[in-house]
């Protein structure tokens, strides 16, 4: 038992207590912040905003720049979605669930290879590709950009986005021993799928929108 406790949590030896419980902070946090977006719920903004705000100091710390960047990213995004879910007209909320149009998917293919290219040239400048993770962390932050974007726009296709992001970096942070937020990500990975699941369910209950 002890072999096995070491083999998932030994690296955190080595590592700063006040670090340890911001991550378990921020996992708290992530996982309401999903939740809430699996229930269509306004609150996935400012509980998505203090887990990010955690990570984005963390994975600084850890040199996982790609990761840190999408948590910039998403704390900016979260004050854009927390504007659009909030729009009334008339006490009714006007930002329905709804399907990508064209011109969002093709807009997501820009978002992801502009991000991943971005990325990358960070990576470069501050000469951190050390390692095969480096370019596993470029693509990871091209997906999540793109399921941000989305999920700040109500578009049901976010869901797809995080499965696919989430299912990547599950083995990606335990490799790089950050296994708390690796198994942070496989629960985020099951709650994805229940997201999409209420989504679809909620979207094929709404009329066509034109």
């Amino acid at each position: 038992m002890s072999q096995i406790f070491d083999f998932l949590f030994g690296q955190y030896a080595t590592y700063d207590t006040l670090d340890i419980v911001l991550e378990l902070i921020a996992a708290i946090f992530t996982i309401a912040s999903v939740v809430y977006s699996k229930q269509n719920n306004v609150l996935v903004f400012p509980t998505g905003m203090i887990c990010t705000a955690i990570f984005v100091y963390l994975l600084l710390k850890w040199g996982l720049l790609g990761d840190m960047m999408i948590n910039g990213y998403y704390f900016i995004m979260s004050v854009y979605g927390w504007y659009i879910w909030t729009q009334k007209v008339d006490g009714v909320a006007v930002t329905p669930i709804t399907s990508a149009t064209k011109k969002e998917h093709l807009l997501s293919v820009v978002i992801f290879i502009t991000s991943a290219i971005f990325v990358y040239v960070v990576y470069i400048i501050f000469d951190k590709i050390e390692h095969w993770t480096s370019y596993v962390d470029m693509i990871t932050t091209g997906i999540f950009f793109v399921g941000m974007w989305l999920m700040a726009r109500r578009k049901i296709e976010n869901w797809i986005y995080w499965i696919i992001g989430d299912i990547i970096t599950v083995p990606l942070y335990f490799y790089k021993g950050l296994t708390f937020s690796s198994i942070l990500y496989f629960a985020l990975t099951i709650i994805a799928i229940f997201g999409y699941l209420a989504w679809k369910k909620s979207l094929d209950k709404s009329p066509v929108i034109a």
